[in-house]
């Protein structure tokens, strides 16, 4: 199939390149788009509590709506109570109600109470006042449009003393939205010109280096497209874009490097480009394809956790990948038949190059290396295992939530009016717990129960206060404060006390809103505790009649950790069992796959302990990329590393252990063949890691804390994987475990001579030139020559 392939291509190589050229154009046209297209969703959890009370006050209360705003609007040169305060505030109230963009339905807040002796909507500092909007348009709509106006209030109402801002779900997530676009453009500057200079000097050929560049670009260009395409269809996270340009820029070159390496290196050994083209599609070629298969089932266990935006990053990963090993596969081969041996020309570091550059590994380095940390096989594998159980000790104190705006930059206006609301009217206004009760008759039969329940929840420790109507209906209706919600009775009450019922009642008197303010942050501990009292409270109420749930904020982070965490045995368990069959099957081996799973273990918890100590409160490294130093790490952060890190740490295995099984088969010893498997990709993965820890790295600079929480871990990964792992505890680990790395049920191994392993087949690397070669020179001591 791979000589008939590789035939093909010489045939029809222009022809091949015209088509990727104008795939490549629509491409670019439908991935211009794929921005407006993402969602800030994906938060909710599908049947749980804080999902349906999400849904249910989108509809019949007011200042709530298909998308709900908090207007902060701070006054820098007048306090409230007099004139001027007054009126700039009610014109900017105005302004919004009369946008035709936000579709203002109803709101809430100083606007009914202004004037009042005691406002709660007017801050300690008697320069801030909040309103409450209910807006009918839909989520994804608002977080693609309120960017734009915060920006247009920014320049309006700057000029004037006054800050116009907006808080809550949507403008928070379309504040990211923006952000993340122009983090990527940022990391892109950072890494591009990082990338090329490593590639340079890791091909020593600026041929070399542009086909990698063109064949990774290629890839991310079509997965943008694609993605786009399904955003029509399905909500894809505002962090796809992100996480697929940074796994595709480092997979993509990765899976280029290896097989433009392994192209040169045929071509030095003297073979035509066809033959070269049909050898290293047979070996790295295969290697990149089962490297690629390893990723995509790593990325598609995620979807046993039943969270929106969890699966769709990882749906994004998953094809980038995809596309990536297409495009090494399908564009690369074409590129490098084109090229030919011009693919090494442009060698802009000749005169560094030293003398131990050399396509034997023997030669080189590694070999001795090898063989060094192969001596001491026992003292390799506990001291590097050692060291990185020490270094996976801070994971057990990994502590996560759902991301709120305290992720965004403090100069972010969004940032700012969120940071105003806790300064002026406490912690928990920010995020207020929101207990709904839902009667199947209307709520006049049910007040006492109602009352008993806001008593109750009251006095709960670590709540503020508790924000219901019953005050407003006990003083229009003394007694039977409920009677107050009777058809015809509502209409009636003052404009204020009806805009405070409609705040927290239905229009139909059936559903009831009662916000639970608690004493600090929706992420905190206390806070967290505090929601399952809160939930034991309603549910003892719940029943005869009345549904209570209780949602908000922190009811959102928790049911969305906890779906995580009943998700995550699944995952772990069917990832394992993938990456065990494919490496299985991939090296005819039963205890190399159970080794690369052990390792992987250990590489993936030390990067969850890097990342807890990085990100811990009061972190250093945390405020030194600008990141909230909270102490806790956006939830999806470390089910997505789990499985990304394991696919991509396989993926050196598959390399390595691609190399070191051509040797054994050659005819090489066990520990020669280990020798000489680390000294051929040695200097390839080392490089390849560096590439990686160079794209993940700059990605830690994107201002976006989840994708650099994600940069940050994978680039600790890597580095550990590509040194400490590949270089010590591998070929300590197949050094000790001998002739049974190769163990395999009915399996026996060829003869040891050249001659016996090796046939015209291009699933070798050589010729039959080279087989004779290695018969007539290679001595007892002397391994054979791939």
């Amino acid at each position: 199939m791979t000589e008939r392939f590789v035939r093909f291509i010489g045939r029809v190589r222009w022809p091949l390149l015209a088509v990727w050229g104008v795939l490549l154009v629509v491409s670019g046209a439908l991935a211009l788009s794929l921005p407006d297209k993402l969602s800030g969703g994906g938060w909710y959890v599908p049947g749980a509590q804080s999902t349906w009370v999400a849904q249910q006050q989108k509809d019949g209360f007011t200042g709530r709506g298909e998308t709900s705003v908090t207007v902060v609007i701070h006054d820098e040169r007048f306090a409230a109570g007099t004139d001027r305060f007054d009126r700039r505030v009610r014109q900017a109230v105005a302004d919004i109600e009369d946008d035709g963009r936000l579709k203002a339905a109803s709101h809430y807040g100083w606007s009914t109470f202004r004037g009042a002796t005691e406002n709660t909507f007017v801050g300690r500092d008697g320069h801030t006042a909040i309103e409450m909007f209910g807006l009918d348009v839909d989520d994804g709509t608002a977080r693609r449009i309120l960017p734009d106006i915060q920006r247009e209030f920014d320049a309006r109402y700057g000029e004037r003393g006054l800050t116009v801002g907006m808080v809550g779900t949507a403008p928070f997530f379309g504040e990211i939205n923006v952000l993340s676009e122009e983090g990527l453009v940022r990391a892109e500057v950072i890494v591009l010109p990082l990338i090329t200079l490593i590639l340079l000097l890791l091909f020593r050929s600026a041929v070399s280096a542009v086909i990698a560049m063109i064949t990774a670009g290629a890839a991310a260009v079509v997965t943008f497209a694609v993605l786009s395409l399904l955003a029509d269809s399905y909500d894809l996270s505002v962090f796809v874009q992100n996480t697929a340009t940074m796994l595709g820029l480092g997979v993509g070159i990765d899976y280029s490097m290896f097989i433009i390496r392994r192209f040169r290196d045929e071509l030095e050994r003297g073979e035509p480009v066809e033959n070269a083209l049909r050898v290293t599609l047979a070996t790295s070629g295969e290697t990149v394809l089962a490297s690629g298969v390893t990723v995509i089932v790593s990325m598609a266990t995620l979807a046993f956790v039943d969270l929106p935006v969890i699966q769709s990053i990882a749906l994004g990963a998953a094809l980038v990948v995809a596309v990536s090993v297409l495009a090494a596969l399908l564009l690369l081969p074409v590129l490098l038949y084109a090229v030919g041996p011009r693919i090494g020309r442009w060698d802009l570091f000749a005169r560094l190059r030293p003398a131990s550059a050399t396509a034997d590994p023997r030669e080189r380095g590694w070999y001795r290396f090898a063989h060094r940390v192969l001596r001491r096989p026992v003292l390799a594998l506990v001291g590097g295992g050692a060291v990185l159980a020490v270094g996976a000790v801070p994971a057990l104190g990994l502590d996560t939530f759902t991301p709120d705006a305290r992720i965004t930059p403090t100069t972010s206006t969004v940032r700012q009016s969120y940071d105003r609301v806790e300064e002026q009217f406490g912690k928990g206004d920010a995020s207020p717990m929101v207990v709904l009760i839902r009667s199947d008759h209307p709520l006049r039969g049910a007040g006492g129960r109602i009352a008993a329940l806001r008593d109750e929840l009251g006095a709960l420790e670590h709540v503020r206060r508790v924000d219901s109507p019953l005050d407003v209906l006990e003083q229009a209706a003394p007694g039977r404060p409920f009677d107050a919600l009777a058809p015809g009775v509502r209409d009636r009450l003052p404009a204020a006390a009806r805009a405070t019922v409609g705040h927290f009642v239905s229009r139909d008197a059936t559903e009831l809103i009662a916000q639970v303010i608690p004493e600090d942050h929706a992420s905190a501990t206390r806070t967290r505790r505090l929601l399952t009292e809160v939930r034991k409270v309603a549910a003892k109420a719940d029943g005869d009649g009345l549904r209570i749930a209780v949602g908000g904020q922190t009811a959102e982070g928790v049911d969305a950790n906890k779906v995580i965490a009943d998700g995550l045995p699944t995952v772990v368990g069917v990832m394992l069992l993938a990456i065990f069959v494919i490496l299985m099957l991939s090296f005819r081996s039963v205890l190399l796959p159970l080794k690369a799973i052990a390792v992987n273990v250990l590489s993936v918890s030390v990067a969850f302990g890097m990342l807890a100590l990085a990100f811990r409160e009061g972190s250093p490294v945390a405020e030194a990329l600008g990141f909230d130093p909270s102490g806790r790490v956006t939830n999806f952060v470390p089910v997505l590393l789990l499985a990304l890190l394991f696919s991509l740490s396989t993926d050196y295995e598959v390399f390595v252990l691609g190399r070191v099984r051509e040797y054994y088969k050659a005819g090489a010893g066990n520990t020669e063949s280990v020798a000489l498997g680390i000294s051929a990709t040695g200097p390839l993965i080392t490089g390849a890691a560096v590439l990686m820890v160079a794209v993940f790295g700059g990605f830690t600079l994107s201002g976006i804390q989840p994708i650099g929480e994600l940069g940050f871990g994978m680039a600790v990964a890597i580095a550990v994987d590509a040194t400490l792992v590949r270089m010590f505890v591998v070929p300590a680990a197949m050094k000790l475990m001998g002739s049974a790395n190769w163990w395999f049920p009915g399996h026996r191994r060829a003869s040891s001579t050249p001659a016996h392993s090796r046939t015209r087949s291009t699933q070798q690397h050589g010729s039959e030139r080279h087989v004779a070669e290695l018969s007539a020179d290679r001595g007892p001591e002397v391994p054979p020559r791939p």
